[in-house]
């Protein structure tokens, strides 16, 4: 017998959306140079991209979008390079905030702060005051972030609570360690997404998405649109999602 038919992307991605999504931006560099042309254009159209998939994931029901933005590891990057980035998340707050709060879109930054541009940091904590109330959609902004440096500040906030006497180290357990974590009251991702076929995590939501599916896309990022984020989740819903247990249907 032969095997039934995948569900079509579109109808999947309508019927019943994972409720949280995150996504490794992955692409913009090799983008721009197939087509012969700077890196920093391959991140002005990576910011298209991301206009597309906020707006994607509202229209689809999706409630919360993690996206890769900027790694602790970036900063390694040419600095021509990081002032393009910089100059780019500058204008993509500026330019969309209004729309991000008019569609109901809270934004939230997870990542260290301290040593930030005063401007940029400015802008964060704008985005995050203007938009506190929206409940539509949850954008989180993984800024300055790395996961392992994540779950070190956590481990680091509980020893010198546990050294203080405020909380007895025997009673550590995965729930204190998730209460110190900048995602802190949120559920982890269902689905991580990473485009231009590279297939790692590269120091993203390493405690958070433990048990998330992944889709790697062979698109490079400023080529994503709301078809590849329906293709993803169709691939999803196509999975089991066995948790080290019982098996359960990814969409179910």
């Amino acid at each position: 017998m032969s095997a039934p038919d995948p569900v079509p992307s579109t109808t999947a991605a309508l019927l019943d959306p994972p409720l949280h999504v995150a996504i490794i931006m992955d692409g913009n560099g090799r983008w721009a140079a197939a087509r012969g042309l700077p890196r920093r254009e391959g991140h002005r159209r990576g910011v298209e991209a991301l206009r597309r998939a906020v707006r994607a994931v509202g229209e689809l029901g999706i409630k919360i979008l993690t996206i890769y933005s900027f790694s602790a590891e970036n900063w390694t990057r040419p600095a021509e390079e990081i002032g393009d980035l910089m100059g780019l998340l500058k204008r993509f707050v500026r330019k969309d905030l209004a729309e991000l709060h008019e569609n109901g879109v809270r934004v939230r930054v997870i990542g260290e702060r301290a040593g930030l541009d005063p401007e940029v940091l400015s802008l964060l904590r704008e985005a995050e005051e203007l938009t506190k109330s929206n409940e539509r959609t949850t954008l989180i902004v993984a800024f300055n972030y790395g996961g392992r440096q994540e779950i070190a500040r956590a481990a680091r906030e509980l020893a010198i609570d546990a050294v203080a006497g405020k909380i007895d180290p025997e009673k550590i357990d995965p729930a204190a360690i998730e209460s110190r974590l900048y995602t802190a009251g949120l559920p982890p991702p269902d689905l991580v997404i990473r485009t231009s076929g590279e297939q790692r995590v590269s120091n993203f939501l390493l405690w958070q998405a433990a048990y998330a599916e992944f889709v790697f896309l062979p698109i490079n990022w400023p080529d994503f649109d709301r078809t590849a984020l329906e293709e993803a989740i169709g691939e999803y819903r196509r999975r089991e999602r066995r948790f080290g247990g019982v098996t359960a249907r990814a969409g179910v």
